[in-house]
């Protein structure tokens, strides 16, 4: 049985031979909290060849993805998974103009 979402839970729990489908952003990542999962990474190109990776993980693994799109995870037991998502740099507020061009002066 395959079920496809469109977002990604927090925790996700699959029997032997379940998939999931689901599209995450670049930079999240999935920990196996137990049992033992394939992940098929989304498809990219490769000169003129379109491939996937696969990835097989165990309980305590941590996958990042460094790239976004749609992925599969393949239970090959019964597993517990979690999804994390991507870390987020805070964006600072753009500095006054005087001190932005202190800054380009000083090299800072």
């Amino acid at each position: 049985m395959i079920t496809t979402l469109t977002c990604a839970p927090d925790s996700v729990v699959l029997e032997t031979g379940q998939s999931l489908r689901v599209a995450l952003d670049a930079g999240a990542w999935l920990q196996v909290a137990e049992g033992r999962v394939r992940v098929v990474s989304p498809p990219s190109w490769f000169g003129d060849t379109v491939f996937t990776a696969q990835t097989v993980l165990s309980e305590g693994d941590v996958h990042r993805l460094a790239l976004g799109g749609w992925i599969e995870v393949v239970a090959l037991s019964s597993v517990h998974l979690r999804v994390h998502a991507p870390m987020t740099v805070p964006v600072l507020p753009e500095p006054r103009p005087v001190m932005r061009f202190v800054r380009l002066l000083t090299g800072w």
